[in-house]
């Protein structure tokens, strides 16, 4: 049978080396055979093609994206080229640095934790005062669960802090809400398109524990079709979107026993 020829071609930027990628090898091609069936062919391209890029019809980046790396020149080359482009540079600006991320969704009236910034040098008595033990601390630009620890004294936030101030100019401070599962509604040009529940890891409060020899578990999960989803769970998720763009969003949520609150 004769191959049908791709009307489109899609540049997926994707590190085999990365230790957690965003995407799977495994899903790439998964994705690629979806989309042969759609007339579109899927390449997946390194960082060292960026001079190549204009080649191909979009780009889905499937690294994960730093303002200050690699990710963050292929989409605002693509986005000079007038490319569908996953995820776009302003997206990127927005969603990648979580200060600024509470403050719009805060604007925006998107339910979100109890959330105190702290500076280097600042009152960090200030946030215990105001959001009570234990605190989860943050730093602005981490991203699967990394930068991102559970205190339960004074003393242990002093050291966590003092730490996390040596890379950082900013933490974030944000009360402790313990719950059996988080949500997670994938949105799609401001329409939503999947919803999946996690569960804790086994013995922890994070979906994923990081052990110290570099390895790590995750906590179960199962995916809903939207009609069985929550709806409020779906509501809160798009109009916290909303105010980042149009592209493609994971928008984490807690649903927590005073209500549904927003995470990143």
């Amino acid at each position: 049978k004769a191959r049908t020829v791709a009307k489109y071609d899609l540049a997926v930027l994707y590190d085999a080396n990365e230790k957690m990628p965003p995407t799977s090898s495994a899903s790439i091609k998964y994705f690629a055979r979806i989309a042969e069936k759609m007339s579109v062919d899927v390449e997946p391209i390194t960082r060292r093609q960026l001079a190549e890029l204009a080649e191909y019809d979009g780009l889905f980046i499937r690294e994960t994206t730093s303002i200050d790396n690699h990710t963050y020149r292929f989409a605002r080359r693509a986005w000079q080229e007038g490319m569908p482009v996953i995820d776009d540079p302003i997206s990127m600006i927005r969603c990648t640095n979580k200060v600024f991320l509470m403050e719009l969704l805060g604007s925006n009236q998107v339910p979100t934790p109890p959330t105190v910034i702290l500076q280097e040098g600042g009152d960090l008595g200030k946030a215990i005062d105001e959001l009570g033990l234990p605190l989860v601390v943050k730093i602005p630009d981490g991203s699967f669960s990394r930068g991102v620890h559970k205190v339960n004294t004074p003393e242990e936030f002093r050291r966590i802090a003092d730490e996390l101030f040596e890379e950082t100019d900013l933490v974030l401070a944000q009360k402790f809400l313990p719950t059996e599962f988080d949500w997670r509604v994938g949105v799609l040009a401001g329409e939503p398109l999947f919803v999946c529940q996690y569960r804790m890891a086994r013995g922890h409060w994070q979906v994923v524990k990081y052990r110290p020899d570099g390895s790590s578990h995750e906590g179960g999960f199962r995916a809903f079709d939207l009609d069985q989803a929550p709806a409020e769970i779906i509501d809160i998720a798009v109009r916290a979107a909303h105010p980042i763009g149009e592209g493609f969003y994971g928008v984490d949520l807690k649903q927590t026993d005073s209500g549904i609150v927003v995470m990143e």
